[in-house]
C-alpha cells in the first residue's frame, strides 16, 4: 500500500484504522488474523461479502456487529471513501 495512504489510515482512531487495515489484508492476501467483528466490518466497508468469515450469512454478519460497529462501517463509507477506493486500487487482481 502506498505510504501516504497508510499514513492517513494510521492517523485514524481505533477501530477505524483496524477496519481499513483488515480490509487491505483481505484484498491483498484473501485472509486476515483480525477478530471476527473486524473482518465482518471490513467486508461491509468494501461491500465484498465474499470476505465475510466462512459460514456467516450477510444478515447474520451485520447483526453480529454491535450498533457501535455498524456506525463505524457507515462512517468509513461516508467520510473515508477515498481511502477505501485507494485500498481497492492497490490490491492485486485475483
Amino acid at each position: 500500500m502506498q505510504q501516504q495512504i497508510q499514513e492517513q489510515i494510521n492517523q485514524l482512531p481505533y477501530p477505524l484504522d483496524k477496519i481499513l487495515n483488515t480490509a487491505n489484508d483481505l484484498l491483498t492476501t484473501g485472509s486476515s488474523g483480525a477478530s471476527t467483528s473486524e473482518q465482518i466490518a471490513a467486508a461491509f466497508v468494501l461491500e465484498r461479502m465474499e470476505h465475510l468469515p466462512q459460514g456467516w450469512g450477510v444478515i447474520e454478519a451485520w447483526e453480529r456487529l454491535e450498533l457501535e460497529w455498524q456506525l463505524y462501517v457507515k462512517h468509513l463509507r461516508q467520510e473515508y471513501r477515498h481511502l477505501i477506493k485507494a485500498i481497492e486500487e492497490e490490491a492485486p487482481p485475483f
